[in-house]
């Protein structure tokens, strides 16, 4: 399927301008209710429920250091925000996904406010809506 050049420019243009509309001012401190800094959140926002990424494939796109995610990582499976599992075929390499828990703990730290976004997306019938998302 082709995408027109004035699509992804569109996409260009409404994407900053969704992200000012539901911005909000954010507390991301280790002191906070979730005990998130914002390279905590800047983690989880990367992570899945369902989809897991590789602690090294991790790194690599946060370009951090694996000794720094790790300490990362070790933390926020600690707190119960993320389940690392080994991979099935190779014991060797850790594989990360979002919990539950960890999901509720990005989404209270989020810089989108949750009410702005809801409030957003409320303007799209539900299949507009799903196609969108």
């Amino acid at each position: 399927m082709s995408v027109a050049p004035r699509d992804v420019r569109l996409m260009q243009v409404c994407y900053p301008q969704i992200y000012l509309a539901c911005h909000t001012r954010h507390v991301r401190r280790r002191s906070s209710r979730v005990h998130l800094s914002a390279p905590d959140s800047t983690v989880l926002a990367h992570l899945d429920e369902h989809h897991p990424v590789t602690a090294s494939r991790l790194a690599a796109h946060l370009g951090v250091s694996r000794s720094t995610l790790s300490a990362t990582v070790k933390r926020l499976t600690v707190l119960g925000y993320i389940a690392r599992e080994r991979h099935a075929s190779d014991g060797r390499v850790a594989e990360l996904r979002l919990s539950a828990d960890g999901a509720r703990a990005m989404q209270e730290s989020s810089v989108l406010d949750t009410a702005r976004v809801t409030a957003l997306l409320s303007f799209l019938e539900a299949d507009e809506r799903q196609r969108a998302l």
